[in-house]
């Protein structure tokens, strides 16, 4: 471990609070339209990434504008979602712009962690982020009942312990994956990674649960696939010349060999006063 605890004290407190809110959105907003919102997020950590100390971090153009459709597409989902959905609520959309923020600290501040100590490993950030908040959540469960409730439906149905131990394993891959990309290329292009995975899911959604999808759920897709290609594209910056270093002339003259120097002493007086011809 090569980071103080209190960095990931901070962190944890924004990561439950973030899973807190998405998690009960859902009792408000149906999946889809939660997946929608979740993708926009790359806009509050573009926004929040300029003023982090550590990275004030300076975005070309059109990832602004990529950012721009991709909130356009996430409105015109909410619109046409709201009038095929009937879990479709105002607390649901506070709940989820509230975990938007959050998100917004938790990318921008796992980033600011791995530029400040480049020893920081994925795994220290995971175990140490997950070990801070499981008592807090542990407390929540105990004081709000859920756990009394939980543990004997799970003892009744005992094929569930083997899907939360596989969902277990597959979202610590995840999680690592997430983090080497924040370390590697920055939380803002993890966040349009991820953004496109959740596209996905939402497609899969609609295609399993044969929800009704409307030609404004389209449009709205269209722009968040336009949105993906516009990240995509290169940044169009010439190559700048490498400066090439100067050595004096001293450096450059090749060093003598000093067995022939040796019987080269004086040749070059003595060709100083040999006559011209």
């Amino acid at each position: 471990m090569v980071n103080p605890w209190k960095d990931y004290i901070k962190l944890s407190t924004v990561l439950m609070g973030s899973h807190g809110l998405t998690k009960g959105s859902l009792a408000f907003l149906n999946y889809p339209a939660q997946i929608m919102f979740k993708s926009a997020k790359v806009l509050p950590v573009m926004v929040m990434g300029a003023f982090v100390p550590g990275l004030r971090r300076k975005y070309p153009p059109h990832e602004y504008i990529s950012a721009v459709l991709l909130v356009a597409g996430l409105i015109l989902f909410t619109l046409a979602d709201a009038q095929t959905s009937p879990n479709f609520s105002v607390i649901g959309v506070l709940m989820i712009s509230g975990a938007l923020i959050m998100d917004s600290f938790v990318g921008n501040y796992q980033e600011a962690i791995f530029k400040s100590n480049p020893n920081t490993t994925q795994m220290e950030m995971l175990y140490c982020s997950t070990i801070v908040g499981f008592p807090i959540l542990f407390v929540a469960m105990i004081v709000t009942g859920e756990l009394k409730i939980a543990w004997p439906a799970c003892a009744q149905h005992p094929y569930v312990y083997g899907v939360l131990v596989f969902e277990a394993c597959a979202t610590f891959v995840g999680q690592v994956s997430v983090l080497s990309l924040v370390a590697i290329f920055g939380a803002a292009t993890t966040t349009m990674i991820t953004t496109a995975r959740k596209a996905v899911t939402l497609l899969l959604s609609y295609l399993i649960f044969t929800k009704p999808l409307t030609e404004q759920h389209g449009t709205g897709l269209l722009l968040m696939s336009m949105c993906i290609i516009m990240k995509m594209l290169p940044d169009n910056k010439p190559p700048q010349p490498r400066p090439q270093k100067i050595l004096p002339l001293q450096q450059t003259e090749k060093p003598r060999d000093p067995e022939v120097n040796r019987f080269q002493i004086g040749t070059d007086e003595e060709e100083e006063k040999r006559p011209l011809v």
